[in-house]
């Protein structure tokens, strides 16, 4: 007899989950510094028509095929597609995605696991100008053992949560570590808003000009409006996959969906007060969170303690993101090859963090190795985030708008949705029609350059 596949025993842990795997360092990292880069309320503002016209519409979509079929990406494209074999390869292309992505996004993990540990040991105490903190990110990453060392320990925090299952390890964590995440965050809110010309930072944050919008800008805001939401990688098929027949969808997605942006304009006020507070620029770039901000705490009153809570905040939200791509490939293994959960997490584990190594060794030893041109990490950054979460994101599109069709994917979609809102459902079927397929094409031109 098939067992009975394993489901969340409750809405709110669904989606402390799924918020859980699109809160991540994209929202706590990039989402500003792109802020910062690109004019602040009116990138915002772009940002959220995004959010509104991509993300939500593919959020509901890929959580609707994993309900749908309660099996993993292959199985769910298997079973909605009748075996066609062009569908299933694109289950496996999010399967593949979710496994590259984890094995390098795991090392950026361990970074900001060790920059705890660093900030504890009061490393950072007697660092005081940017150019000393770039440095000092430098030398600790490209050590062998600091970056090989913090990237073992955080996949062995995955793993552990991942090997209790869906509803004793990955909905108990999110439980735990989402209120904890927000909690630190808004900690970090009150205490940057609070400092003496922290009201620069905040206009910054709330004054649109749209003047400096560009090409270009809305680009960038489309982009980060897709890939902070974790779409196309079968993380939130997967997790869907797991969600009972009566809960609302479209409600479920609306939510998960709003805390993930939620959490990333947060960020933003998190850190522009502070910054402006300290007479330092915006557009900092990547180098915002190893380089400025470790140094930018020694400025703060508490600054020893707020820096810990910052980093902590960091590594919470990379956790929860890495719990749900090693569920995407965890899933995959033990449906269709009928495995033990428990020894096949441990081995996957085993394996990720081995192909990882590379990409942990990129800034160090492995930093003259390239191939065409990339390191290691870099290279799989590019493969994945660039290439295959857009074709991700467009076949999702395209199967539920045209292939499966939306006759056939309405149905399941108001199972459990009893109080929906004909006008909202018939909104997102010409979303994902048309315009989603359109935009994530746009995204994935971008990303290669040709846009």
């Amino acid at each position: 007899m098939k067992p009975e596949r394993e489901q969340w025993s409750s809405k709110i842990g669904f989606i402390l989950a799924t918020a859980g795997s699109a809160v991540g360092l994209g929202n706590i990292w990039k989402f500003p510094y792109l802020v910062g880069e690109n004019g602040g309320a009116a990138f915002i503002i772009l940002y959220l028509i995004c959010v509104v016209l991509v993300g939500l519409p593919i959020v509901i979509a890929e959580i609707l095929i994993g309900r749908t079929a309660q099996k993993n990406p292959v199985g769910s494209f298997r079973e909605l597609s009748k075996s066609n074999p062009f569908w299933i390869g694109i289950g496996l292309l999010g399967v593949i995605t979710g496994f590259i992505i984890l094995s390098y996004y795991n090392v950026i993990a361990g970074w900001s696991i060790g920059y705890v540990v660093e900030s504890i040991k009061g490393t950072f105490e007697n660092i005081d100008n940017p150019k000393a903190g770039g440095d000092l990110f430098i030398s600790l990453s490209s050590s062998s053992f600091w970056s090989v060392g913090f990237h073992f320990l955080f996949m062995v925090f995955t793993v552990y949560i991942v090997y209790f299952g869906v509803t004793k390890g990955i909905e108990k964590a999110g439980k735990i570590l989402m209120p904890t995440l927000l909690i630190l965050i808004i900690l970090l809110v009150i205490r940057g808003v609070t400092l003496e010309g922290a009201q620069k930072g905040i206009n910054y944050l709330i004054q649109a000009d749209f003047s400096v919008i560009t090409t270009k800008t809305v680009l960038l805001a489309l982009g980060q409006a897709f890939f902070s939401l974790s779409l196309g990688m079968g993380a939130l098929l997967t997790y869907g996959s797991y969600m009972s027949k009566k809960e609302n969808i479209p409600s479920s997605a609306i939510s998960i969906v709003g805390l993930d942006t939620f959490v990333a304009i947060l960020a933003g006020f998190m850190i522009f007060p502070a910054l402006f507070a300290l007479g330092m620029q915006p557009d900092q770039g990547p180098a915002l969170i190893y380089n400025i901000l470790p140094i930018m705490f020694n400025y703060i009153p508490g600054g020893y303690i707020f820096r810990i809570f910052f980093f902590l905040l960091l590594s919470m939200a990379a956790l929860t993101s890495t719990i749900s791509l090693m569920e995407v490939i965890t899933s995959f293994v033990v449906d269709e090859l009928k495995t033990k959960r428990e020894i096949t997490v441990i081995i996957l584990g085993l394996i990720v963090f081995s192909i990882g190594v590379p990409s942990a060794l990129s800034s160090g030893v492995l930093k003259d190795f390239t191939i065409f041109g990339l390191t290691y990490f870099d290279l799989f950054d590019f493969i994945a985030a660039n290439i295959f979460l857009p074709l991700g994101g467009i076949f999702i599109a395209l199967f539920t708008g045209w292939f499966w069709s939306i006759k056939k994917a309405l149905p399941s979609l108001l199972e459990g949705a009893d109080d929906f809102n004909p006008t909202l459902i018939k909104t997102w079927i010409f979303l994902i029609k048309f315009v989603a397929p359109v935009m994530v094409l746009i995204i994935l031109l971008s990303s290669l350059g040709v846009l």
